[in-house]
């Protein structure tokens, strides 16, 4: 989730809240009924889930997913002058899901949903993450190269370009970066490592800094830290696994609505809409009509208008797709 920050302080510690991106038009896609069981798959800093819970009005029930410690701390928080989560909804209301949003399908279980009628995904990475000096997020500060969402399991950044064979860094630099000079870092990496292991963002710079032209150093950088951090976080595989689970979950008339912010995950989206598969593979009926479970409610993407992208920066990516189950 890209977002900007509004409020950062915590009696305790710093969080971060956010401002959805493209709130009313990814919301007002769901198609919000009364008594509706709906899942928000990125909660980040809740902004979208309060939305959604203040339009159901306690006549409904929202699960919101997210992996990373930090966004569920913010169920008790909340802007200034606004109950937070926790204080202005019941249980039967809201129940927050730690989890990644791959297992989407298996917690419904777990919670006794046959059916939903609308999710929400703002998928990639919220401003709290990129103004984490800790978690290796970021070109901009000195860390430990982790990027894990969830801090608790997986493979870090830093063991991904210690360990992986030269040919599969320049795989994921080249597909998730598009970086055509990812055999080359690739390469510096690799002999890099065999003098000292790579272990904080600092390192990871110098080796890879040479291969980048100073007009695009801050974009390619940014490509390369994406591509390392879809690795670290198999983000492509979880989506592709959440829009299947969200395909078997949404009822007739329940409403798909993602937003995407790279060409990658976008077009996986797009795939799903129109062929129920993120392939894009068309299977015809005897009429030759494309056998999809979706209709597309937008057929072209909805993007921020001007307003927003000057208010939020990181918003100028941002797509929307919405969707209805046949």
């Amino acid at each position: 989730m890209q977002h900007s920050i509004i409020m950062t302080q915590n009696s305790e510690e710093n969080i971060v809240y956010h401002v959805p991106v493209l709130l009313d038009e990814s919301i007002t896609g769901m198609n919000l009924k009364d008594g509706g069981i709906y899942v928000d798959v990125t909660f980040g800093g809740g902004g979208h889930s309060r939305e959604i819970l203040r339009r159901l009005d306690g006549k409904g029930k929202l699960f919101s997913f997210d992996q990373d410690a930090d966004a569920e701390k913010n169920i008790g928080l909340a802007p200034d002058g606004m109950p937070s989560i926790r204080e202005s909804v019941g249980a039967d209301s809201f129940q927050f899901v730690r989890s990644n949003f791959r297992y989407l399908k298996n917690w419904m279980r777990y919670y006794g949903v046959e059916q939903i009628d609308g999710l929400l995904a703002d998928l990639g990475v919220s401003s709290h993450h990129f103004d984490d000096e800790t978690r290796g997020f970021s070109f901009r500060f000195e860390a430990p190269l982790d990027m894990r969402m969830n801090k608790r399991d997986g493979m870090t950044a830093a063991g991904i370009v210690n360990e992986y064979e030269e040919s599969r860094l320049a795989d994921i630099f080249y597909l998730y970066g598009e970086l055509k000079t990812s055999r080359k870092i690739a390469s510096a990496i690799v002999k890099a490592r065999q003098q000292q292991r790579i272990a904080t963002t600092t390192d990871f710079l110098k080796i890879v800094e040479p291969f980048f032209k100073r007009e695009r150093e801050k974009k390619d950088m940014a490509k390369l830290f994406q591509a390392l951090r879809i690795e670290v976080n198999h983000e492509m595989d979880a989506l592709k696994e959440m829009l299947q689970a969200a395909t078997e979950l949404l009822r007739p008339g329940g409403r798909l609505s993602v937003i995407t912010y790279h060409s990658l995950e976008d077009r996986i989206v797009k795939n799903f809409i129109k062929t129920g598969n993120a392939e894009g593979k068309r299977v015809e009926d005897f009429f030759g009509r494309v056998d999809t479970p979706y209709k597309a409610v937008n057929n072209k993407v909805i993007v921020p208008d001007d307003e927003e992208q000057i208010r939020n920066p990181r918003s100028r990516s941002a797509k929307l797709r919405i969707a209805e189950k046949i």
